[in-house]
C-alpha cells in the first residue's frame, strides 16, 4: 500500500541548483527516518542524506554544506535541496523511508549535472 514517488530530477549545469522531492502515499504513520540515496552507473548505491522524525540530519561528506534535507511529517514528504552541483553528483536519486525495521524505496529520479 505504501508508495514513494520522487520528482524533480533533470539536467543542470555545474554550479547550479536543483531540488528533488519525495511524496509518500498510503501511510497512516510517521516514518522513523526518511532520506535519499544515489547510484551512479557502475557504482554502489550510497547514502546522500537522511533525516529522522525528530529532525536529526545526516549527510555524506561529499555533499555536506551543499545539500539540505528536510521533511514534512504531517504530509510524509521529504525534500532534498541541492546547490553548487558537480558532475560527480550525477546519479539516480532514490527516496527511502523506514519505520522500525521495514524500509520502502522509490523508483528513483535521474539528476544529470553537465560540465
Amino acid at each position: 500500500q505504501v508508495q514513494l514517488v520522487e520528482s524533480g530530477g533533470g539536467l543542470v549545469q555545474a554550479g547550479g541548483s536543483l531540488s528533488v522531492s519525495c511524496a509518500a502515499s498510503g501511510t497512516i504513520f510517521s516514518f522513523n527516518t526518511m532520506g535519499w540515496y544515489r547510484q551512479a552507473p557502475g557504482k554502489q548505491r550510497t547514502l546522500v542524506a537522511s533525516i529522522t522524525n525528530g529532525g536529526t540530519t545526516n549527510y555524506a561528506d561529499s555533499v555536506k554544506g551543499r545539500f539540505t534535507i528536510s521533511r514534512d511529517n504531517a504530509k510524509n514528504t521529504v525534500l532534498l535541496q541541492m546547490s553548487s552541483l558537480k558532475p560527480e553528483d550525477t546519479a539516480v536519486y532514490y527516496c527511502t523511508a523506514k519505520i522500525f525495521e521495514r524500509a520502502y524505496w522509490g523508483k528513483g529520479t535521474l539528476v544529470t549535472v553537465s560540465s
